[in-house]
C-alpha cells in the first residue's frame, strides 16, 4: 500500500469514528483499530491527533462540496441548481449515519479551545455560503439572498440533527421557494 492509500485509510477510519462519537472520545489507539494501521503508521502521517482533526475535516469538506455540486449539477436553472442543495440535505438526513454537521459537531467540541479547528469550520460554513450565494448572483438576484438560502440550510442541518427528524430539509426547501419567489418578484 502506497503513503497517500494509507493516509486516505486512517483520515476515512478517524472520520466514521470522529463523526460517530465525536473528536474527544476517540483515541489514536481507536483509530488504529478501525484503520488497521499502526500507530507507528498514524504518527508517521499524522505528527498529533490535532493533524489527523484537520485532515479529517478536509475530508469531509471535500465529500460535502462535492456532493452538493453533484446535486446541483443535475438541474439546468439557477433557482433548480440552490433548491437542489436542500434535496442533498434531505437525502444525507436520511442516512442512517446521520449525526449533524461534522463541522458543527467539531466546533462545538474543540471551537473555543483550538484556533486551528475553528478556522477549519469556519473556512468551510464559508465555502458554502460563498457557493449558494454564486449560484444566487448566476440567476440575477442580490447576493443576500445567497446568505438568507444558507442559512436555512445550517438550520436545517442542526435541526435534523437535535430533532432527528429529517423533514426539516423539506421545510428549508419549502422556505427557500418562499425567498426565491419574493426574490424574483422585487426584481421585476
Amino acid at each position: 500500500m502506497d503513503t497517500q492509500e494509507l493516509r486516505d485509510r486512517i483520515v476515512r477510519a478517524a472520520d466514521r469514528l470522529y463523526y460517530a462519537r465525536g473528536t474527544s472520545n476517540v483515541g489514536m489507539d481507536a483509530v488504529r483499530n478501525e484503520s488497521g494501521a499502526s500507530l507507528k503508521a498514524i504518527y508517521k502521517q499524522f505528527s498529533s491527533k490535532e493533524e489527523l482533526i484537520l485532515a479529517v475535516l478536509q475530508y469531509r469538506h471535500d465529500l460535502w462540496t462535492q456532493g452538493v455540486q453533484r446535486e446541483a449539477a443535475r438541474w439546468g436553472s439557477p433557482d433548480a441548481k440552490i433548491l437542489a442543495v436542500y434535496d442533498f440535505l434531505a437525502s444525507w438526513f436520511a442516512e442512517e449515519t446521520f449525526r449533524g454537521c461534522g463541522f458543527i459537531n467539531a466546533f462545538g467540541e474543540l471551537g473555543a479551545t483550538n484556533k486551528r479547528v475553528a478556522e477549519a469550520v469556519r473556512a468551510h460554513k464559508k465555502s458554502f455560503q460563498d457557493y449558494v450565494t454564486a449560484l444566487v448572483e448566476q440567476a440575477g438576484w442580490p447576493a443576500e439572498l445567497g446568505t438568507q438560502l444558507a442559512l436555512l440550510a445550517e438550520g436545517a442541518q442542526t435541526t435534523a440533527a437535535i430533532s432527528g427528524d429529517v423533514s426539516s430539509a423539506e421545510a428549508a426547501r419549502r422556505a427557500a421557494v418562499i425567498l426565491i419567489e419574493a426574490s424574483q418578484n422585487a426584481s421585476r
